[in-house]
């Protein structure tokens, strides 16, 4: 029992042996790759302008820049705080040499996109530096000026005053940080507040030094005398020149009147800049603040609207980052997403004629374009909207309802399996993709889904064409419809989407169809062509028969107009007598009105009778036509009948 035990024991010590030894060897290569991940090649480090470390050096550029337009002025003015703190000033100096060369030395590592892509080649970022206007102004601003130290003097800090030549550096940290911060608006009056601040600072600056070449104390106008202990310390006298010249260029308060030729001239001097620089720059502030994001707004979409949404929303943290990285790349990068609004108050010729010059380079590309008529491209041209996808984002997932197809203007996209590590291929440049789900392709499994994952490797330019607006178009240009059709079936055909089925067979099957069709159309339009013969003699023969009937009717009416036209004027002639006879008095007029009735009813009578007799007569010639009709139907009955025995 006991050596079992021992045996047990050893056995499990074993097993918890081993099981440490493969848990150490598992860590093992977890820490390794931490470390590689950890470690950076600094031979090939490359510098991505989108990201963090970009933008916190800028942020850092900001200070040494200053620092040269602050200080250099004021060692240069103010000589007791240059002696004073003169190794302070040369110690502060040097670092900001120092920062501008490691700048110099980020310069040559910074990548730039190229098809929506990181450059990351040495020798391209390099060339691509060198060819560059700001790489000009960043040597010049590293030229070692301080050697006219040995001849001027190490109290000359106006040797370094090529170190104003990096404000760009300025200027672009500034706009990144605009386009970045939550408040835009506020970021731009603390940017104005700053150069009015660089400006009065100059001011005060020169105003001492005028008051030093006059001579302190000469008069109200110039600085104190500096023998007066209350107007001797450094900070005593900066802060009264800055006063001092704050009153000058804000015209706000009293100064004292000059009284020299140089005094009249600075004041002059000073008060064209308030009037040039001030009143135009604070006068209209809110204007010009307004101005600018409007402006943005026309070509870019409104970045503040959406950063105050996801505040109220509470959106994560990564969501908002995303949003503002994909803001940031439009600004930077200058990509215009809204074109159609921009150029919709143009005449139709003229967007058209802008869009091809614009797009024309992107479309001719495009396989299915090429050597098509210029009219189709400019249809097209006009119907395409501009899209913009960011690095690692989903263009259309496999199984989507596709209503739209896209081309590649730039950057590239990859066709990637379902677990989204997996590249089937890569679609650069000009390539398109999504017409299968949009066109109507027969024996498609699919129907109008999508067949295949597409992801966004760097940042992409697409342009999406719409279903409706591709079928409408292509409704115009069957040859370009045959070839994208064409495409999508060698397509499907890979991806094994698509039904077999026998091509040849299916042809005689067609043109089988198509005869079939064209004999039952034959046969139904040779009957309709001889019921239509059969049916216009009997209307020709109807209409001779009724043609013959009305000349019978029409053959006593003669007598019978003539002899109502005569008893038409004899009555004209009676009614005339009656008006003569009631002129001659009332009682002529009654003794002759009786047989004027009398003879009056007798012909009347006796017309009546005529009529009478005309109308029987008439009548009786009727009855004999409508006997003759009557006959005459009858006839064209057995006729027609006999006809259609005959067709039988």
């Amino acid at each position: 029992m006991n050596t079992n035990r021992w045996a047990r024991l050893f056995a499990w010590q074993r097993m918890n042996k081993k099981d440490e030894g493969e848990e150490n060897k598992e860590q093992e290569p977890k820490e390794k790759k931490k470390e590689e991940t950890t470690k950076i090649n600094w031979k090939e480090w490359v510098i991505d302008p989108s990201e963090e470390f970009y933008y916190t050096w800028l942020q850092i550029m900001i200070l040494p820049i200053c620092y040269n337009w602050v200080i250099i002025i004021f060692r240069t003015c103010f000589y007791a705080a240059e002696e004073t703190f003169l190794a302070v000033w040369l110690t502060l100096d040097y670092i900001c040499d120092m920062f501008f060369v490691l700048d110099t030395f980020i310069g040559f590592r910074t990548g730039f996109l190229e098809q929506g892509i990181l450059v990351r080649d040495l020798s391209l970022l390099k060339t691509r530096y060198i060819r560059s206007p700001r790489f000009k102004w960043d040597i010049a601003s590293l030229l070692p000026t301080d050697l006219l130290y040995l001849k001027l003097g190490i109290h000359t800090p106006l040797v370094r005053v090529n170190r104003f030549l990096r404000t760009s550096r300025l200027n672009e940290a500034l706009d990144r940080m605009e386009t970045r911060t939550s408040y835009p608006n506020t970021f731009r009056v603390a940017k104005l507040m700053l150069y009015i601040f660089v400006l009065i600072h100059w001011n005060a600056c020169v105003y001492f030094s005028l008051s030093n070449y006059i001579d302190f104390g000469v008069d109200p106008w110039v600085y104190p005398n500096i023998s007066d202990p209350e107007f001797a310390s450094t900070r005593r006298q900066y802060f009264y020149c800055f006063w001092f010249s704050t009153l000058i260029l804000t015209t706000v308060g009293d100064t004292p009147t000059p009284e020299r030729e140089e005094e009249y001239l600075f004041l002059i001097a000073d008060m064209l800049i308030a009037v040039l620089v001030f009143a135009s720059v604070v006068g209209s502030m809110g204007d010009v603040i307004s101005s600018l994001r409007d402006r943005d707004n026309v070509f870019f979409p409104n970045h503040e609207l959406v950063k105050s949404y996801l505040r109220s929303r509470r959106i994560s943290k990564e969501l908002q980052k995303r949003v503002n990285d994909w803001y940031q790349h439009l600004h930077i990068n200058k990509k215009i997403t809204r074109e159609n609004e921009i150029l919709q108050h143009l005449p139709l010729t003229l967007q058209t004629a802008i869009a091809v010059s614009v797009h024309l380079p992107t479309l001719s590309k495009v396989t299915i374009f090429q050597n098509c008529e210029t009219s189709l491209l400019e249809q097209l041209v006009l119907k395409l909207t501009p899209q913009v996808y960011s690095p690692g984002e989903y263009v259309c997932k496999k199984g989507d309802v596709g209503h739209e197809m896209y081309i590649i203007k730039e950057g590239k996209l990859a066709v990637v399996a379902d677990d989204g590590v997996t590249q089937f291929a890569v679609l650069g440049e000009g390539n398109f993709f999504g017409e299968i789900s949009i066109l109507n392709i027969k024996g498609n499994k699919s129907g109008n889904r999508r067949t295949a994952n597409i992801r966004s490797i760097g940042h992409s330019d697409l342009f999406s064409l719409s279903k409706e607006d591709l079928t409408e178009t292509l409704l115009e240009y069957p040859a370009a419809k045959r070839l994208l059709e064409e495409k999508g079936r060698q397509i499907l055909t890979k991806m094994g989407m698509l039904e077999e089925t026998d091509e040849a067979e299916g042809e005689v099957e067609k043109t089988e169809d198509k005869v079939k069709r064209l004999e039952d159309s034959l046969e139904t339009l040779q009957t309709k062509l001889a019921r239509l013969i059969a049916e216009l003699e009997s209307s020709a023969r109807k209409m001779m028969q009724r043609v013959e009937q009305l000349e019978l009717q029409t053959e006593g009416w003669e007598g019978i107009v003539a002899e109502g036209a005569q008893g038409e004027i004899e009555e004209r002639e009676k009614v005339k007598e009656r008006e003569i006879g009631d002129g001659k008095g009332e009682g002529e007029k009654e003794d002759e009105e009786e047989p004027i009735v009398e003879g009056e009813r007798g012909e009347g009578d006796g017309g009546e009778e005529s009529l009478g007799e005309k109308e029987k007569k008439v009548g009786g010639k009727e009855k004999s036509e409508q006997e003759k009709e009557e006959t005459g139907e009858e006839i064209i009955k057995t006729e027609t009948e006999d006809q259609n025995r005959d067709k039988k």
